[in-house]
Parts: C-alpha cells; sequence; structure tokens
C-alpha cells in the first residue's frame, strides 16, 4: 500500500485519487443507459425480455417469480442460514423501529392549528444485484425500513440466474423479510421499468439498492420521475488506529473492504509508524489466505493508502475530509473522538465493531453514503420511505391579525391576486 504523510502536497495527492473512482459520468455508458430506457419506455415487457436474452443470455418464460418459488427457495435453506438470516432480521427492525416518525399537530391562540402529516410512500422498488457477488443482506437492509415505515407494497428486482429464477438465498431473504412481489430483470432495464412501468411491472414512487456503474447511471437518470435513495459508488473504508490497535485487525478490516470491487477504498490513518509496518506485514500475510487476492491486490495497490499523522485530532480532521462511508476507531478511547467526527456514512468503536458486524447483524443499514458524500447524505432509514405534509389550519379570527401582513408581503412581490385571496375575506369587516 502506499503511504502518504501530513502533508498539504500529500493528502490533495490522496482525495484527487479517491475521488477518480467516481464513474457514473462515463458518456458511453450514459448514452447506453439512455437507450435502454428509452426503449423500455417504449416497449415495455418486450423489451425487458429482449434485454434479459441480450445481457443475461436467458430467455425468460415469465418476469414475474411465483410465490410458490418464494416459498421453495425459503424452504431450500440450510437451517443454520436460515437461522441466522431471521435473527439479522430482527435485529435491523428493532433498530429501524427506533426511527419511526409521527405526525404531529399543535393548537396555538385563536383557532390555528399547525402540524405535520406523515404518511408511507404507496409503492417501492427495490434493486437487488444478483451477478458475480449476489447480496442477499441487501434484500433485508431496503425491504424492512420500507415494511417499518409502512410502504403498502414493497417490489423487488433482481437479475435471473440459468432457469429464470434469481439466486436463492436472495429469493429466501424476500420471503423472510416480506417482499410482495419478485421480478426476474435486472441492469438499467429494470430500473427503467420500476420508474416508468410496463405491462407486468407497475411504477413505483421510490428506488432504492445498490448496483453497478450501469444501475446507479440508470437510477440517476430516472429520478424525478420517480425518487430515488442515493447515486452509490464504490465500497470504502477509513480506519484510524493508534499504537494500541491490533495490526492483525487492522489489516483484516482493511481487507473486507478491498475485496468488493477493484474500484474499492481502504485506508488506514495513524500515529504509529511501529504499527503501519505492522500493518503492512499483515496484509501481505493474510492476502496470501483469501479467494479473492487477485482482486484484492488490484483495489490496494490502485486506492489503498496509508497515511502517518502526528496525532489523533490530524487523523480526525483528515477523515472528515475524506467522509467515507465506513469509518472505524481502533483506539485506545474509541468514545473520546466519536464527538469530533462530522462525516461518515457509519462509525464503528473499538477493536470488536468490525465493518462486517454492521454490513449482516448490527441493524444500522447498511446502504451508506460513499465517494465524500457523507459530507451531505446520511444511510438509508425509515424516514427515507415515507412523505411529510405541512397542516395549516386558521380561523378567521387568526387570519384577520396576519391579513394586512399577508397582503403587504404579497403586493411587494407584486402578486395582486395572493394579496386579493385574503383581501377578500374580510371586504364586509365593520371592525
Amino acid at each position: 500500500m502506499r503511504v502518504f504523510y501530513s502533508t498539504e502536497h500529500d493528502i490533495n495527492s490522496l482525495i484527487k485519487i479517491l475521488r477518480t473512482r467516481e464513474s457514473s459520468e462515463r458518456p458511453e455508458i450514459t448514452d447506453t443507459v439512455r437507450e435502454i430506457i428509452n426503449e423500455v419506455k417504449e416497449k415495455g415487457d418486450k423489451a425487458l425480455f429482449d434485454f434479459t436474452a441480450k445481457f443475461d443470455r436467458i430467455n425468460l418464460k415469465s418476469l414475474e417469480v411465483s410465490r410458490e418459488a418464494f416459498k421453495k427457495a425459503y424452504d431450500s435453506l440450510e437451517p443454520a442460514l436460515c437461522s441466522t438470516i431471521e435473527k439479522a432480521c430482527e435485529n435491523i427492525r428493532k433498530f429501524h423501529e427506533r426511527q419511526r416518525e409521527n405526525s404531529w399537530f399543535e393548537a396555538g391562540e385563536d383557532g390555528v392549528i399547525l402540524g405535520q402529516k406523515v404518511t408511507p410512500l404507496e409503492r417501492v422498488g427495490v434493486y437487488v444485484p444478483g451477478g458475480t457477488a449476489p447480496l442477499p443482506s441487501s434484500v433485508l437492509m431496503n425491504v424492512i425500513p420500507a415494511k417499518v415505515a409502512g410502504v403498502k407494497e414493497v417490489i423487488m428486482v433482481t437479475p435471473p440466474r440459468d432457469g429464470g429464477l434469481p439466486d436463492p438465498v436472495i429469493l429466501a431473504c424476500a420471503y423472510i423479510a416480506g417482499v410482495d412481489r419478485v421480478f426476474s430483470v435486472g441492469g438499467a432495464q429494470a430500473v427503467a421499468a420500476l420508474a416508468y412501468g410496463t405491462g407486468t411491472i407497475p411504477r413505483v414512487d421510490k428506488i432504492t439498492g445498490p448496483g453497478n456503474i450501469y444501475v446507479a447511471t440508470a437510477k440517476k437518470m430516472v429520478y424525478g420521475i420517480c425518487d430515488i435513495d442515493m447515486i452509490a459508488g464504490p465500497s470504502e473504508i477509513l480506519v484510524i488506529a493508534d499504537e494500541y490497535a491490533k495490526p492483525e485487525f487492522v489489516a483484516a478490516d482493511l481487507l473486507s473492504q478491498a475485496e468488493h470491487d477493484v474500484l474499492a477504498s481502504s485506508i488506514l490513518i495513524s500515529n504509529s509508524d511501529s504499527l503501519i509496518k505492522e500493518v503492512i506485514s499483515e496484509i501481505e500475510r493474510q492476502t496470501q489466505k483469501l479467494s479473492r487476492k487477485e482482486l484484492i491486490n488490484k483495489s490496494i495497490e490502485n486506492y489503498g493508502a496509508i497515511v502517518l499523522v502526528e496525532s489523533l485530532e490530524e487523523a480526525i480532521e483528515l477523515s472528515n475530509l475524506i467522509a467515507p462511508e465506513h469509518l472505524e476507531l481502533m483506539v485506545k478511547d474509541p468514545f473520546s473522538l466519536l464527538g469530533n467526527i462530522k462525516n461518515a456514512g457509519a462509525i464503528f468503536l473499538g477493536e470488536y465493531s468490525p465493518e462486517p458486524l454492521g454490513d449482516y447483524m448490527a441493524g444500522p443499514n447498511h446502504i451508506l453514503p460513499t465517494n465524500g458524500t457523507a459530507r451531505f447524505f446520511s444511510p438509508l432509514t425509515v424516514s427515507d420511505f415515507t412523505k411529510k405534509s405541512s397542516i395549516i389550519s386558521y380561523s378567521r379570527k387568526a387570519l384577520r391579525v396576519l391579513s394586512k401582513d399577508v397582503v403587504r408581503f404579497a403586493e411587494t412581490e407584486g402578486l395582486d391576486a395572493h394579496a386579493n385571496s385574503v383581501r377578500i375575506r374580510f371586504e364586509e369587516d365593520t371592525e
């Protein structure tokens, strides 16, 4: 791994390298996705069958997966795996139930009532990757918050495998999490189908879930037709470690993200030169035992980095600048640093809180802002599956108190009809 120092030149170089991972603006991909979306808008189901045959080399007989197939996939799970998934479901559900927001109303003087009405979205579409590395955990992380929010219908799209059905573990997770309908279609065409609707797949209010660059680009292009969660980029982890950290733990956690993708980023920031040397040795040793070592080596070579800083305060400052998806505080007293963390998707405290715990079992959502967007984005939450309406109710007496102010504001903006809307209510007022 490349070692950087806390100089302005080195830090700027590191940030520049990390930002090159943003690849959703590639013109050739944008053009291809636009063509796919237009084809789906024009031809509906036929386009989905054609694209599945072209890209997945599968001739589907039906787009929708039957309920019997849901149950069969669930029944085929090993009992131990089934128990693990159900345990994860319970933890995720408990965490997200704490995020529920209620409607509220407040009564003021003279008959004024103000408030906010929280309403679940009617129908949500969830995209679940199913290619070389299927992500059944993404089913749980997308579907459970939607269900907790009260979404009436959750639809899942995921690429088919041989035989036309999705990955069986993905399908079993859909059964456990309570997905209402599943369709065997993936890629940009699946996103287009959810956004615009086809003969078989209904139009949704929002699309969530990760995917490759084509899926991410499609989500970006249909935003406005429906809502989306975020534009997710390659995975990333940043570990802040001091001399008390165990180098084998630090190395293992860095590698856990490097195996995701050649664009994944694994960064260590430490004030201990001796720890850094030990971590480098551990990375080399542990990589040789891992099944995805070729991918890991490319990821580490391209986007892995170690930064030697003078102090933990400097480490936090740099971490806030990078705004990582996953941040681990592998230091003697991690809670003492927590208050100074401003930008991070998820924060893991201490040596027994590794990032994969958050991916699968702890409960908080693993759909997180990437590529520096933790500066302004948050993890997926229950609120992402609701919408809010403002409530305003005034009596005649209450409106009269503010009527001159409203009219004055409207006239200042040159909006006579706005002013008249209030003035006309008091034309016969003799008071």
